[in-house]
């Protein structure tokens, strides 16, 4: 099965700590800009907006 060229793997980090957490894909057509998710971390102990490094 071949695998869509337009999207691509992205990590995201948290904005607090800036540890790297999550690991996920994105339509790079879509959406160029960087992602933004709520997503829970370990180390804070709480929900905390995750950007998307580069």
């Amino acid at each position: 099965m071949a695998t869509n060229t337009n999207r691509i793997l992205v990590t995201l980090a948290c904005t607090d700590c800036n540890r790297r957490n999550y690991h996920t894909s994105k339509n790079k057509r879509n959406t160029s800009a960087r992602l933004e998710l709520r997503k829970y971390c370990k180390w804070c102990r709480g929900h905390r907006v995750h950007r998307e490094t580069r």
